[in-house]
């Protein structure tokens, strides 16, 4: 196997960052397609910036934070974390006990790996469901988790997130929804409430999904709840520190739904284009993706034999894909249990610097050059990371 671990994936995304480094040196920032949907940015004004310090800089930016973030998410009060998985790990060990229950809701598994792994780190028990007529809550559930939208932007139906959210409030259970990209997605695609709307007690979403803010966390719900959990973060050091706040904040101000849109009108022309050769590529919200075991499928298509993992394929194919065209996707730069869909996010800034069909030229052509060394292990384990 190639991909035996965690620790390789870390070494996967390690040789596809010193690529990116590579390629910024020898020919600038613009010759480098970020199409994950998840660049994000640092939309900082020039009088911010005297003020990114600890103390003074948060007593300004936490209350813009606070505005902002209503404005975006809804509910009572707002917390920013360093990250979503830094949110979800914070509310599982202030919310969760030993040997309680986390049960989570989403329309397909697997989970983001954060959430059963924070359940896990507390000794805590954890079930996932995606199917409405099995969803249950127990006796010793302390936590309901919702999925707004999966990794691969499958969006939950409103129908659903409100029963699932009324069956946890006629068990007294809170309900945090994860909502990464959801936030954006349910609300501006698909004209959903946002989830504190909806009666959620508590929602998390990414200030770099389909926005251009930096990476992090932004949490809002009801006050007591938010305090308890910001309590956690600030203990182990969960919290965002300035620079991150101004950061989200001026994203925040600056969201326009526009690009989004857009993305959902353009994508159709690339799927009409790839759909003839590549039968397995699926539409997104805002682009379109090939799953790991798609691209398995394309394979047989081609009368490939080999003895590659579906993941194994699929993070071969995204480092081929940044190699040889400069194009970013999440299996190539994703953290240790990011999903291996290879997903082309036309909401993302890069873009807008592509004509459609270097887009359809580069997917197929990385197939058909993955085609070609697939039997080759020593290749292969060199594309992956040398």
């Amino acid at each position: 196997m190639l991909l035996k671990s965690s620790l390789d994936e870390l070494k996967r995304r390690e040789a596809a960052l010193n690529i990116i480094n590579s390629k910024i040196k020898a020919r600038n920032r613009s010759h480098l397609y970020d199409l994950t949907g998840l660049s994000g940015g640092f939309p900082i004004k020039k009088e911010d910036i005297d003020l990114l310090e600890t103390y003074a800089g948060s007593a300004i930016f936490e209350e813009e934070i606070q505005i902002q973030g209503r404005k975006h998410l809804g509910g009572n009060k707002i917390l920013a974390l360093n990250r979503t998985s830094s949110g979800i790990l914070a509310s599982i060990i202030a919310l969760v006990k030993p040997d309680e229950e986390v049960v989570h809701y989403l329309t397909q598994l697997p989970s983001h790996p954060s959430i059963p792994r924070s359940t896990k780190l507390i000794r805590a028990n954890y079930r996932e469901f995606n199917n409405l007529n099995e969803f249950e809550i127990g006796n010793n559930t302390s936590l309901v988790i919702i999925t707004g939208s999966t990794m691969d932007h499958e969006v939950l139906s409103e129908e659903e997130f409100l029963r699932i959210i009324e069956i946890s409030k006629s068990k007294n259970v809170p309900v945090l929804v994860d909502d990464a990209s959801g936030a954006r997605l349910r609300t501006v695609i698909y004209h959903q409430p946002r989830a504190m709307d909806m009666g959620a007690n508590l929602v998390i979403t990414s200030t770099d999904k389909l926005m251009d803010g930096p990476r992090g966390g932004l949490m809002s719900g009801d006050a007591d709840l938010i305090d308890l959990i910001k309590s956690k973060a600030h203990q182990f050091g969960l919290e965002a520190q300035t620079p991150l706040i101004a950061g989200m904040a001026r994203a925040l101000e600056d969201f326009n739904p526009e690009r989004i849109l857009k993305a959902q009108d353009e994508r159709k022309g690339i799927y009409k284009n790839l759909i003839n050769d590549l039968k397995e590529i699926n539409l997104t919200p805002t682009g379109f993706m090939l799953s790991a075991e798609g691209l398995m499928k394309e394979l047989k298509y081609l009368n490939v034999t080999h003895s590659l993992s579906p993941k194994e394929a699929a993070n071969i194919l995204a480092m081929i894909l940044l190699r040889e065209y400069n194009i970013i996707t999440i299996p190539a730069v994703g953290m240790p249990g990011a999903s291996p869909t290879i997903r082309i996010d036309l909401a993302s800034k890069d873009a807008e610097c592509l004509n459609q069909n270097y887009i359809i030229d580069a997917f197929k052509e990385s197939l058909l050059r993955l085609k070609e060394i697939i039997d080759d292990k020593k290749i292969c384990r060199k594309v992956l990371y040398d």
